[in-house]
């Protein structure tokens, strides 16, 4: 009887563990939220083209500035009309994730041929973020949410602190500053998927050229009419023979 008690014991200690609460000298358990993000994602970019939405985003999540998990797939489809792409703590938007499919699950579950559009699962993330902040206790991520229903494009941004906005490309990580101006000089509402696709390309390039975090591999999430598809993982042609990669020091003070 006595092993199983302490048995017990040691799962209720596990269990608060595990929950992020910890017991002080006092005997009371007191929580301990998470302030810093550890396993991060990088940018995520989202564009609206002729026939619905495309988002972008590479499939590595780095611990600190370690690339430790190099195919982890930061685009999710949210019921039948939108994907989302997040940057920030993995862990973060795995929980995002879990609480995105309850919702679609009570969605479904009234069966009145209804279904959530990306607008309101835009406005659903944007309190959940908010509320999360006010409580101290964010949820450190920056989302890109794009759908297409009944004919309308949506692309939206929410920040961790539940800052919001639509816009017609987006651009989350380091991809606001290297991407997205490019893609105020090149992007058209009338374009086509090939020709948006490639921009978004010209971009990841940029991405990795620039930025640590990124690696070469990809994932675009498509949205139409039809629904959302996501492709396969793929890299792109890089050349690393540019005149400014050969010396990348020779004008920095203070270098070797």
């Amino acid at each position: 009887m006595e092993h199983a008690i302490e048995a017990f014991k040691r799962e209720e200690s596990l269990g608060a563990r595990h929950s992020g609460a910890a017991a002080a000298s006092d005997g009371k358990i007191h929580i301990e939220r998470t302030q810093y993000p550890y396993v991060t994602g990088s940018s995520v970019l989202g564009i609206k083209y002729k026939d619905g939405i495309l988002l972008a985003a590479d499939m590595a999540a780095s611990y600190g500035s370690t690339k430790r998990y190099k195919s982890f797939q930061r685009l999710k489809p949210v019921g039948k009309h939108a994907v989302i792409g997040a940057s920030g703590e993995m862990s973060d938007f795995q929980q995002i994730s879990t609480m995105l499919d309850e919702l679609t699950l009570r969605d479904q579950m009234w069966d009145d041929s209804n279904t959530l559009g990306p607008h309101e699962i835009h406005s659903y993330l944007n309190r959940i973020m908010y509320q999360r902040r006010n409580k101290f206790d964010p949820l450190w991520n920056n989302i890109i949410l794009g759908g297409v229903k009944n004919g309308k494009k949506y692309l939206g941004v929410v920040s961790m602190i539940g800052v919001h906005f639509e816009d017609d490309h987006v651009a989350t990580g380091f991809g606001q500053h290297l991407a997205r101006p490019e893609l105020r000089k090149q992007w058209r509402a009338d374009m086509t998927l090939e020709e948006g696709v490639r921009l978004l390309e010209k971009c990841l390039l940029v991405l990795y050229y620039r930025d640590r975090s990124s690696i070469n591999k990809y994932q675009i999430a498509k949205v139409t009419e039809e629904g959302v598809t996501i492709s396969s993982p793929f890299a792109i042609e890089t050349n690393w023979d540019l005149e400014a990669f050969q010396n990348p020091t020779k004008n920095a003070e203070g270098s070797w």
